[in-house]
């Protein structure tokens, strides 16, 4: 007997698939961020923090955006089972970005 430990694992992996195609400009503004405050000076530091910070949260607003749609349409009892899933993946793929998913 095969038991299914994630049900919507194969959906969420799918998801985020297409989350990286449609949002590649947001990731890639990310990641410029991510090195901008890497290198920035100590003076400029905190600016670069900021503005990172920022793009951190337009990445998380636009996964919680595509995990609440589809959310919506399921029932209650597998919604909290399809947000865990959707987060747990979320966390391993970006894990410097959705610390707060």
């Amino acid at each position: 007997m095969s038991f299914r430990r994630d049900r919507f694992g194969d959906l969420v992996r799918r998801q985020l698939d297409l989350f990286a195609q449609d949002e590649r400009e947001l990731l890639r503004e990310a990641e410029a961020g991510e090195r901008a405050y890497d290198a920035a000076e100590r003076e400029d530091a905190e600016e670069a923090y900021g503005d990172f910070q920022l793009v951190i949260e337009a990445v998380v607003e636009a996964l919680e955006q595509l995990r609440d749609t589809y959310a919506a349409t399921l029932e209650e009892d597998a919604r909290g089972s399809y947000e865990q899933a959707f987060a747990r993946a979320a966390r391993k793929r970006y894990p410097k970005l959705t610390a707060a998913l």
